[in-house]
């Protein structure tokens, strides 16, 4: 039997991605008329779609008027496409007010934390190859969100940045649109138990015991990649963090973003009181894992989040 448009919202705010799945393919092709009527053709339309694809799994509860669904996936592909013909911006293309931050609102990871189809989009994302699961969570869930930080992040052009982006925005629309039937992980649990873990983590650093958390959670041969281009092992890692200790730097973990072997920690800088300007405000830790240890950290002072990602 086929459903039309109303029952499969009905079923898609009920957590059914299969059911988003069909409508977002029956409303495909009118939704890439809009973007190549504002954009032309060429790769800045497709993003428009695509990243209106990814909006629709996080906002389709909001839809009051489930016969309006075309006009509203419609309206969104609009908007992206406007806001790409104002010029470039540190924001996701996708919807800046959404990913915008200030105090009063939630983070991006919570607000779609309270949406029906959550713990399919975090399975979905933990089955996207390593790069392209690494620039969505960058994109999307951390602060270093623009093309150009990303790239610096994971050491590679910029236009590469945007082709993985692209395909894991394929890759979850495609899924949707194969089906979403599968049991998942219980998101929330998962990442409470990588917040405490990092939480003590960093806790036992401040201590200055921070070589005991690289002797437990790194692999011996892993490798650090640290701003200025320095390069090295554990020995690094463990000389930076006592460096920074003895001059009084502390950290305070304020982000964490994990998918499979992919772990983000977001941690406050917090200079000594007698050299305000000492350090940058934040750090951003990317560590890439195998087995459940660190294989490799990248460590990365982002464009403060507050003032990048309002919107313009």
């Amino acid at each position: 039997m086929t459903h039309g448009d109303p029952e499969l919202v009905v079923l898609a705010q009920a957590g059914d991605a299969a059911a988003l799945g069909v409508l977002l393919a029956r409303h495909e092709a009118e939704m890439r008329a809009v973007a190549l009527s504002l954009l032309g053709y060429g790769p800045d339309a497709e993003d428009a779609v695509q990243d209106a694809m990814v909006v629709a799994l996080r906002r389709i509860g909001e839809v009051r008027d489930p016969a309006a669904i075309g006009p509203w996936l419609r309206a969104i592909v609009r908007n992206n496409s406007r806001m790409t013909l104002r010029g470039p911006r540190p924001v996701p293309v996708a919807d800046p007010e959404w990913f915008a931050q200030p105090a009063s609102t939630p983070t991006p990871e919570e607000a779609l934390d309270r949406g029906a189809l959550r713990d399919w989009v975090w399975h979905a994302i933990g089955e996207l190859s390593e790069p392209d699961r690494l620039v969505t969570l960058l994109r999307y869930f951390s602060d270093a969100s623009s093309y150009e930080q990303i790239a610096a992040v994971c050491g590679v052009p910029v236009g590469t940045v945007r082709s993985r982006l692209s395909h894991a925005r394929r890759t979850l629309a495609g899924g949707l649109r194969a089906s979403a039937t599968a049991a998942h992980l219980d998101v929330a649990a998962s990442r409470d138990a990588r917040w405490r873990e990092g939480h003590d983590m960093i806790t036992t650093a401040m201590r200055g015991d921070f070589d005991r958390v690289v002797r437990e959670s790194w692999w011996p041969d892993a490798e650090m990649l640290a701003p200025g281009g320095l390069r090295g092992g554990t020995d690094l890692a463990v000389q930076g963090m006592t460096k920074d200790l003895t001059s009084g730097v502390r950290q305070r973990l304020r982000n964490v973003v994990a998918s499979g072997d992919v772990l983000i920690w977001e941690t406050d800088l917090i200079s000594p009181p007698d050299d305000p300007e000492h350090c940058p405000p934040g750090a951003l830790w990317m560590q890439l894992l195998r087995g459940g240890r660190v294989r490799q950290l990248t460590l990365f002072h982002p464009v403060p989040a507050r003032e990048t990602r309002r919107p313009v």
